[in-house]
């Protein structure tokens, strides 16, 4: 009689798990944006995430919960039930949170639903700025130094990646550090004046550079950018350069590990199908960004390329708190 009951049980839970994943969504999904109002995550995720509902059925209703580096974002979704019913909308920060000392947890504790788009940084300045491009930005820290304010978002951010890139091919830079929660924030900031110079992505950026309301001073690629084709790259100014690009940030939709396999394809199929959408498609071209729309094992190994290439750029440049080695990211090959 007892293995009967517990048989009838189990069949029971099967078939009501088995129901819930064949109706879903039956209720709003919450999809948690790591960044403020305005930068490029929260651009991306709210322009596909229209096209996703159409393709899903449902409604996913974003809010932004900011701080830690996203790292407050990614705890509150992990911390949920894994029922798909909180999406991740982040970007590539979390993969630094171990080496940069900022968190015991990753995107190993998530599943990927789509690897939507990657973005290209660019070196952005105040329309005043008595400035113009890299080189002039580089004299004017020598002969002013301790006086130049420079955007941040905090360890692990784009900012950091880059501003760890000047520090190794220039020298220690002698500038002020300002923080902000978010690219947009901070780039709002520097159209005010708040600051000097931001490194960004170019998706967030370029409206503004063609508003005139932010100069340009180089695209951190080896090639020219088709968007802003008079912007020169970096590696024009500096060789050295060379052997730390193409590098650049990414933005995914995410859901906690444990997530049943069909709530989680299809999620990916309507983030798919949302990503195809020609409004945009357009958008993302207009604002400089490559699509990528990747899932499962393709994005899987996609973010730990992407991993074990960054900290280990970090760890050379001296600002990570432990060693890549020590979660099992060996150095990449040469």
């Amino acid at each position: 009689m007892k293995k009967f009951i517990i048989g009838a049980v189990s069949a029971l839970v099967m078939a009501t798990s088995a129901a819930s994943a064949a109706d879903y969504p039956t209720q709003e999904i919450q999809g948690i944006i790591q960044w403020g109002a305005g930068g490029s995550t929260d651009t991306v995720m709210r322009s596909v995430t229209p096209h996703a509902e159409k393709a899903l059925g449902g409604t996913v209703i974003m809010q932004n919960m900011t701080g830690g580096v996203g790292a407050i974002a990614l705890n509150y979704v992990e911390a949920l039930p894994a029922d798909g019913y909180t999406l991740l909308m982040g970007a590539e920060n979390p993969l630094l949170y171990k080496v940069m000392g900022l968190g015991e947890k990753d995107y190993s504790d998530f599943i990927p639903i789509s690897i939507l788009a990657r973005g290209t940084p660019i070196l952005v300045a105040n329309q005043d700025a008595p400035f113009d491009d890299y080189a002039g930005m580089m004299a004017y820290i020598k002969e002013h130094p301790g006086e130049l304010r420079l955007g941040a978002t905090g360890p692990g951010g784009l900012p950091s990646v880059i501003t760890a890139m000047m520090n190794t091919v220039e020298g220690k830079l002698d500038v002020i550090s300002v923080p902000y929660d978010g690219d947009g924030p901070a780039l709002t900031a520097l159209q005010g004046g708040a600051i000097d110079v931001m490194p960004a992505v170019l998706g967030a950026s370029i409206e503004g550079i063609r508003a005139g309301n932010m100069k340009p001073l180089a695209i951190f690629d080896v090639t020219a950018n088709e968007k802003l084709p008079d912007v020169p790259t970096i590696t024009s100014f500096n060789d050295k350069y060379n052997d730390m690009l193409p590098w650049g940030p990414f933005f995914g939709v995410f859901v906690a590990k444990g997530t049943p396999d069909d709530i989680v394809a299809k999620l990916a199929s309507a983030y798919a199908e949302g990503a195809k959408n020609p409004e945009f498609v357009e958008l993302m071209d207009n604002r400089g960004f490559t699509m990528m729309g990747i899932s499962g094992q393709e994005a899987q190994d996609f973010l730990s390329k992407w991993q074990q290439n960054t900290t280990w750029l970090l760890q050379d440049a001296g600002l990570t708190k432990a060693s890549p080695e020590d979660f099992g990211i060996a150095r990449p090959a040469k």
